[in-house]
């Protein structure tokens, strides 16, 4: 059973057993998250959401991505240049159930 599910803006393809990476959620590891907002389930498109259908995982880890920098400047213009370093917190789940 597979499931399209929104989560932190963005869709996620899930079946049961996946280790996905999502946007923070504030959850402690070893919570159970319920995700409510299904996209489509197997055959079954919802308009916009499947209705009585969700997914559960198991919260495995908060963490951050790596490092990116971000340089900006404006051209011809030698004092105005600044490098910017940012950090994309995420939360690990692994899709536990999915019913519908």
């Amino acid at each position: 059973m597979k499931a399209v599910i929104k989560v932190g803006g963005k869709q996620v393809l899930a079946s049961v057993g996946d280790v996905i990476y999502v946007e923070k959620i504030n959850a402690n590891v070893g919570d159970t998250v319920k995700f409510n907002e299904v996209l489509m389930l197997d055959s079954k498109v919802g308009n916009p959401y499947v209705e009585g259908a969700y997914v559960l995982g198991t919260v495995e880890k908060q963490g951050k991505q790596k490092k990116i920098l971000v340089y900006k400047y404006k051209q011809k213009d030698r004092a105005n240049r600044r490098t910017h370093g940012h950090r994309q917190p995420y939360t690990k789940v692994t899709i536990t159930k999915i019913e519908g």
